[in-house]
């Protein structure tokens, strides 16, 4: 019963995987698990049956108060402990090379690109093939590999969607790359896994896994509604907002999510030569 209740709260996160990544991530956790309870329970009986058996009443126990060196118990020790981390650094470096970010997933259908750019404090989604963007929600269509391409607009944030697969960083500058899969239709709960500020705890998305024919719709239906994603609306967007409900962008300015990738650049390399420039005057 009790384990039934505590598993009862499993739903919805790695543990309930609906996708490919999601289901290697699973077994690399369930792996490692089961390699440290291999360890872990024979300790805990050991520790018990010790006390058990040098309990004050057994008059068959041995006391050895002179006891200093035991050469088969010291390889026991050192040997069980270092055996367990040979293995489970083993299934994690064999898992992560096969779940890595940047590897794309083998399929026969075309991988949808998504853009991603964290902003303060929500989610931005541009559709470069599709000439549309979308906050606060990502949809996407069952089968399909979705590649993603992420920054930052400010500080790092981490992009998370527990049931399809692997967290990833988004920085200012740079771009970091992802590959994922729904294998069901459904709404997947999205968000930021590192503290960013004052809006950090409404900085979640739903991820949308819908059919191709619903996914066609729903681009049909964004590109007919909503304003124009260009410098301006950008310009409104990037500023702090909490809270924000989800909306689309009937098109894009082209070139937009590099053009934000490199003026964080431009913004970094600007603020270390200041600060070089600081440090040489204060010399």
């Amino acid at each position: 019963m009790a384990c039934a209740a505590i598993l009862g709260g499993c739903n919805e996160g790695v543990l309930d995987p609906k996708g490919p990544i999601a289901i290697a991530n699973r077994q690399i956790l369930l792996n490692s698990l089961g390699i440290m309870l291999a360890i872990v329970i024979p300790v805990i009986v050991a520790t018990l049956g010790v006390a058990f058996w040098f309990r004050a009443s057994n008059v068959r126990a041995r006391y050895r108060p002179d006891f200093e060196y035991s050469g088969r118990l010291e390889m026991l020790v050192w040997s069980i402990p270092a055996m367990t981390v040979f293995l489970v650094g083993g299934v994690a470096w064999v898992g992560s090379h096969d779940v890595s970010p940047r590897k794309p997933i083998d399929s026969s259908v075309k991988p949808l690109r998504v853009q991603v750019t964290s902003l303060d404090w929500k989610w931005l989604f541009i559709y470069p093939d599709q000439g549309i963007a979308s906050v606060n929600r990502l949809t996407i269509p069952v089968g399909t590999p979705i590649s993603l391409e992420l920054t930052s607009s400010s500080v790092m944030n981490s992009f998370f969607v527990p049931q399809l697969g692997s967290q990833i960083y988004t920085m200012a500058g740079m771009v970091t790359r992802l590959n994922l899969l729904a294998d069901e239709p459904g709404t997947y709960r999205g968000f930021s896994a590192q503290f960013s500020g004052d809006g950090f705890a409404d900085m979640h998305f739903n991820a949308e896994a819908v059919t191709s024919e619903t996914f066609s719709q729903w681009v049909n239906m964004a590109r007919s509604a909503g304003p124009e994603l260009n410098a301006t609306t950008y310009a409104d967007l990037v500023k702090p907002s909490e809270a924000v409900a989800p909306f689309t962008y009937r098109s894009v300015a082209p070139g937009l999510f590099d053009t934000i990738t490199i003026s964080q650049m431009q913004a970094a390399d600007a603020m270390y030569r200041r600060s070089l420039t600081f440090m040489r005057a204060e010399r």
